[in-house]
């Protein structure tokens, strides 16, 4: 693939041919739509376009940029958002029958100042229902592809999301994180992706709250560049630093208590462990905590099923087989069974867990995990079976990440380079509360020290898609 064509251009390199006009943003955005038609047939992640609107919006861009007043670096640079995120006039199905038809009038406060910014947004991205899985299927518009591997998944909730951003469809998508969801699909791709800290990047007019105080809106890009430029938008508070602070003191879990972790993934987080120690840091193996292991089993399952029957309670009058899919109707008969009690002991694990991370940062300045315990599965599957040989329930795969969410911490995810079959695998990295711009620091020196350069998925280097 010719490395200069405007669908593989990086955001910050669309600014600058805008800036020295070689590009327009309305030129840009037909070279987007056109790689979006291409690819759609092998992905699916677009759930929703909005071609007419973005059109107008980039030939806004244009005027702006040609008399010299952008309002932003990222005005005209195409980019997409998750559908469980509402952009005014567009459907936000959420993944469900249920919310088939909500079309919200308002855009929720991330997609507003992605808009200020001048930022041009295509369309909407796949979904797993209500944003609860860790794979991208739904009833409406079924399984979204591994642009490494389209038969395989891209994870989840963000599925549509990293395979749009993946296989050229923008520089950027606006995700939401509430266990993993923007970490493991950048893992399962290749790319970088930020969840910021407990209300640094504000969300407003949003869906109904499903995970209260867990879910954080943050960017998805193929570079560290790409995501910062995204998060001077999302989060306008949050000052970057020029350099990381002298050497880290770093922790490192290669597995949160006795749950398995594959082989090729472990291989290249212990190589990413000395790559960082290489580069001067103190990277400590330790062993995980057990308020970790006890949020993801006792807490975690309190907290999702009793929030989807929240959601869900004035939404449905007892015939959930109509509305939604057997796992779903699964949750939601667990939300209904759990008591007041059950909520209380899982927000004390929630406060325990909180209150043993403090302890470790008070040692250590992050925390370097693998992002995922396993490997992309096939993409009509909701999760593994098995991992390193091992059975594992359906979170198995994702026990690595909602921990940072229920202690609010801000996480990152970057590349660790491909195993040997060509797949991508992440690291994650966990900074305390606060801690947002220091990971965004650690995060640009990995990629300028010993992160693999971005390439481009070669399933999808193929004569016959259209360049």
């Amino acid at each position: 693939m010719s490395p200069t064509l405007p669908w593989q251009m990086s955001a910050e390199a669309l600014s600058q041919a805008y800036a020295q006009r070689t590009l327009s943003p309305v030129e840009a955005l037909l070279s987007v739509l056109s790689r979006a038609d291409a690819v759609h047939p092998l992905l699916n992640a677009l759930v929703v376009r909005d071609d007419a609107a973005a059109m107008a919006a980039a030939q806004a861009s244009e005027a702006r940029w040609l008399r010299g007043t952008p309002l932003s670096p990222l005005d005209g640079v195409p980019l997409t958002v998750k559908d469980n995120i509402p952009v005014a006039g567009l459907p936000c199905r959420w993944g469900s029958r249920l919310f088939a038809h909500h079309r919200p009038a308002r855009d929720e406060s991330p997609v507003a100042r992605l808009r200020a910014g001048g930022a041009v947004i295509l369309g909407k991205t796949n979904v797993p229902e209500f944003t609860l899985q860790g794979y991208t299927d739904n009833p409406l518009f079924g399984p979204t592809g591994n642009p490494w591997a389209p038969a395989l998944t891209p994870g989840g909730s963000s599925g549509g999301a990293v395979a749009a951003v993946a296989a050229g469809i923008g520089p950027l998508a606006l995700g939401t994180d509430g266990g993993g969801s923007i970490r493991r699909p950048c893992g399962f791709t290749g790319l970088h992706g930020f969840k910021p800290g407990r209300g640094v990047a504000p969300r407003a007019d949003g869906l109904p709250v499903l995970l209260p105080g867990l879910e954080e809106a943050g960017p998805i890009a193929r570079s560290m560049a790409d995501l910062l430029l995204a998060l001077r938008l999302l989060a306008p508070t949050l000052t970057p630093l020029a350099e990381v602070p002298g050497p880290l003191r770093i922790a490192y879990w290669r597995a949160i208590g006795d749950s398995p972790v594959d082989a090729a993934i472990l291989a290249r987080c212990d190589a990413a462990a000395e790559r960082l120690r290489a580069l001067g840091h103190t990277v400590a193996v330790q062993s995980s905590l057990p308020e970790v292991e006890a949020f993801n089993r006792r807490a975690w399952p309190v907290i999702a099923s009793t929030g989807l029957a929240a959601v869900l309670h004035e939404r449905i009058d007892g015939h959930e087989e109509d509305a939604l899919t057997p796992a779903m109707a699964s949750l939601l008969a667990q939300g209904r069974s759990q008591s007041a009690v059950d909520l209380f002991q899982a927000q004390a694990l929630q406060r325990a867990l909180a209150r043993a991370l403090q302890g470790l940062f008070a040692q250590h300045d992050l925390l370097l995990t693998p992002a995922s315990a396993a490997l992309p599965w096939p993409a009509d599957q909701s999760h593994p079976t098995t991992i390193a040989g091992l059975p594992v329930d359906g979170r198995g795969h994702a026990v690595f990440t909602a921990f940072a969410n229920g202690a609010g911490l801000p996480a990152l995810a970057v590349p660790a380079g491909p195993t040997e079959d060509g797949l991508p695998v992440g690291l994650q990295l966990v900074a305390p509360r606060g801690g947002d711009a220091l990971l965004c620091a650690v995060g640009a020196m990995w990629e300028r020290e010993a992160a693999p350069a971005w390439c481009w998925p070669p399933a999808l280097d193929k004569e016959e898609l259209p360049s």
